[in-house]
C-alpha cells in the first residue's frame, strides 16, 4: 500500500500549507482528501507536489507492505 504521511512532513518542513495548496496552486481538496486517506491519486498530482515542495517522490509517498500498515493502525 502507497501511504502519503510523508507528505504531511514535508509539508511542514516547507512551511508550506493545504490553505496555500489549494488557493494558491489549484490543488484540489479532493486530492487532498485522497492523500489523508492513502487513496488513489493521479501522478500529474504527485508530480504537481514535487515541483511545489521542490521534493523528490520519496518525500510525499512510501509503500509499506499491507501486514505492516494493519499491525501499525
Amino acid at each position: 500500500m502507497i501511504i502519503f504521511d510523508r507528505l504531511w512532513e514535508t509539508m511542514k518542513e516547507k512551511r508550506i500549507s493545504q490553505y496555500t495548496l489549494i488557493h494558491t496552486y489549484e490543488i484540489s481538496e479532493s486530492q487532498l482528501t485522497r492523500l489523508r486517506r492513502n487513496e488513489i491519486v493521479k501522478t500529474e498530482i504527485l508530480n504537481k507536489l514535487c515541483i511545489i515542495l521542490d521534493c523528490n517522490i520519496e518525500n510525499i509517498c512510501e509503500f509499506k507492505k499491507e501486514n505492516e500498515t494493519k499491525s501499525n493502525s
